[in-house]
């Protein structure tokens, strides 16, 4: 009998694997009702090698230039085995930190392969937990279970024993300027962040060590300056985003019963039978996808095909009170269909709106 994980494999075909990180996690977390994104992302598949394949291409991301100056600003804070940051973290935040250890986990030796590299800063964290000593960790390697399939996830530094816990550190090259930085940037990364918090105490659970005591709710942000290179740091709270993102992963449809309802031939090589796999798994397309999802116009599509109120927004989805189809509100408004008195008040709101809809249309 095949393992999941080789079942996984499987349905992605010869594609090269595309994993699960803290962006796509996050992303996930913000519509857990969609199995098909779930799949695709357990299966390590390219949504947006999909996308273009059926003919809705992406248009979100982030830029090259965009990605190349992120690496380096990282680069550059992180250089010197983190003494700038070490520097930042001192006058900025004003912590106390004595010197530190610090350790470079990007491999084991020459060794890169995700399990590895678990392993290795797994013993280095407990080493650090038994010691107390001050150390840094550049990309440590974290593992979460996403609806049953492991994710290996790499926060930028974790540094520990500031104010005696572990606190992730998320560099990002987005600017603060007179003081501010953009909301929907530090809650994309807010979340992010939000994501390795939750693996790094999967961590300490795994090492028989207390997560609530020893990882901090708290991520260090590092961010630029005035759109200049100068790194700044912030303290940012994440309890309401932890408390959001650990429910909604609790919310995820366990992959092996997605898997198990697919038909033994489906997969996801890009091929004529692509389509055909794709509308086997259920989606649950919502505007807010169209920033998070590169299948977002191939869904859309597919929704409106339908007819799925879901295409209107989830606000008017929630006024709704369940009705699905729009064919079903548009015959309930003209008065051509009775759902009988559960639906009274939706009806009654509706044919109101109806109403008022053919006095200004004149």
């Amino acid at each position: 009998m095949k393992t999941l994980s080789a079942r996984l494999d499987e349905l992605r075909g010869a594609a090269p694997a595309c994993r699960h990180n803290a962006r796509t996690i996050a992303a996930l977390t913000t519509n857990p009702g969609c199995s098909r994104r779930a799949l695709l992302d357990a299966a390590a598949v390219d949504k947006a090698a999909v996308a273009r394949h059926l003919g809705f291409p992406p248009t979100f991301g982030q830029s090259q230039f965009a990605i190349t100056r992120g690496n380096a600003f990282e680069a550059m804070v992180k250089a010197n085995g983190c003494a700038d940051l070490l520097a930042l973290l001192r006058e900025r935040l004003d912590l106390t930190i004595p010197e530190v250890a610090y350790h470079n986990l990007e491999a084991v030796g020459d060794n890169t392969s995700n399990a590895v590299r678990y392993r290795r800063t797994r013993q280095l964290f407990a080493q650090a937990v038994d010691s107390g000593e001050g150390t840094l960790f550049d990309h440590p390697m974290l593992r979460l279970e996403i609806a049953g399939a492991p994710a290996y996830l790499e926060p930028d530094v974790v540094a520990l024993r500031l104010g005696g816990q572990f606190h992730v550190v998320e560099i990002k090259s987005f600017p603060v300027v007179d003081g501010q930085a953009d909301p929907a940037q530090v809650a994309a990364a807010a979340r992010q962040s939000a994501v390795y918090v939750i693996a790094l105490r999967e961590l300490m659970k795994e090492i028989g060590a207390d997560p609530e005591k020893l990882v901090s709710h708290n991520v260090i942000l590092v961010c630029t300056t005035d759109f200049s290179n100068r790194p700044t740091a912030e303290l940012v709270d994440l309890r309401k985003q932890l408390a959001v993102v650990s429910r909604q992963l609790s919310r995820l449809t366990a992959i092996d019963e997605l898997v198990r309802s697919l038909p033994e031939d489906a997969g996801f090589a890009l091929g004529d039978r692509l389509a055909d796999t794709l509308a086997e798994i259920p989606a649950r397309y919502a505007p807010e996808c169209m920033s998070t999802c590169e299948l977002a116009f191939a869904c859309r599509d597919e929704a409106r095909s339908q007819g799925c109120v879901d295409v209107l927004g989830r606000t008017v989805c929630d006024e709704l009170g369940g009705l699905d189809n729009i064919d079903v509100v548009l015959s309930l408004a003209e008065g051509s269909l009775d759902l009988g008195e559960e639906y009274a008040d939706i009806t009654e709101v509706l044919r109101q709106a109806h109403r008022l809809r053919l006095e200004v249309a004149g």
